[in-house]
């Protein structure tokens, strides 16, 4: 049996969504985005919350999501991972908030995962994925590279990323 996965990126315009998966997907980096309406989003798998690590608002708008994720969960979805994603490591000298404050903040406190990665470099993008599909119980696919398991499912249309 296949088995589907619903994600949801999220986060404010400009912090690197649609290159992140768009670096993942095909490997290289685009400038170019889409205004991609979503819908569904309380019967996802899991939740990617993407930030600017160089932009405070943006992880405002983080919190904000996330917040709103939490009080609008349905009932027994309270399980559903969600992982904060600290996008333009490769801008690192322009980093508003420092690692630690926001890695513990999240991690300690959000009991979320947290990676920083570069879209633009493809910095940490595979291992975002990796996380994300263990977060999401893939236990029984062990035998196959992550990546390679999760690039393949999209290709098929057996995952749809929001």
């Amino acid at each position: 049996m296949v088995t589907t996965f619903k994600i949801a990126v999220l986060g404010a315009q400009g912090v690197g969504k649609s290159a992140i998966v768009h670096q993942f997907l095909y490997n290289e980096f685009s400038e170019e985005w889409a205004d991609v309406c979503c819908r569904g989003l309380r019967s996802v798998h899991a939740y990617i919350l993407v930030y600017d690590i160089c932009c405070f608002d943006s992880f405002e708008y983080v919190k904000t999501i996330r917040q709103q994720i939490l009080e609008t969960r349905v009932i027994g979805t309270s399980d559903t991972p969600i992982i904060i994603v600290g996008n333009k490591r490769d801008l690192q000298k322009g980093r508003v908030i420092p690692r630690w404050n926001v890695s513990n903040l999240v991690k300690k406190t959000w009991k979320c995962g947290y990676i920083e990665c570069s879209a633009k470099y493809n910095w940490h993008i595979l291992l975002l994925f990796s996380e994300l599909l263990k977060s999401v119980g893939c236990a029984r696919c062990k035998h196959v590279h992550t990546a390679i398991r999760f690039q393949g499912a999209l290709r098929r249309n057996r995952c749809t990323i929001m």
